[in-house]
């Protein structure tokens, strides 16, 4: 069994109250759980409305699978237009560890 989880650090572009910030974060989550179903949430910088953190994690058989989609999720987050993505931070963790 292997986990592999990442957190997203996100800067937000035109928004100027906490209810905008959930309005941009919230379809984010929704379509990462959907799309590619994986555990999702906003983790951190709940304070801040124009910085988020979006965590999320994955359970899979095999290190290959898991890799994919976790790039997939990565490549999803950096492509949407009202984030900049500043940071990634990945980790896989297997039965070793």
């Amino acid at each position: 069994m292997y986990v592999g989880t990442l957190s997203f650090d996100l800067l937000l572009g035109d928004v100027h109250s906490l209810k905008e910030k959930r309005s941009v974060i919230r379809p984010i989550v929704a379509e990462l759980q959907r799309k590619y179903a994986v555990s999702a949430a906003e983790t951190g910088s709940q304070e801040l409305h124009r910085r988020a953190e979006i965590g999320l994690a994955m359970v899979s058989g095999e290190t290959g699978h898991l890799t994919d989609v976790l790039d997939r999720c990565e490549r999803f987050v950096a492509a949407r237009p009202e984030v900049e993505l500043l940071s990634v931070r990945r980790r896989l963790h297997g039965d070793e560890d």
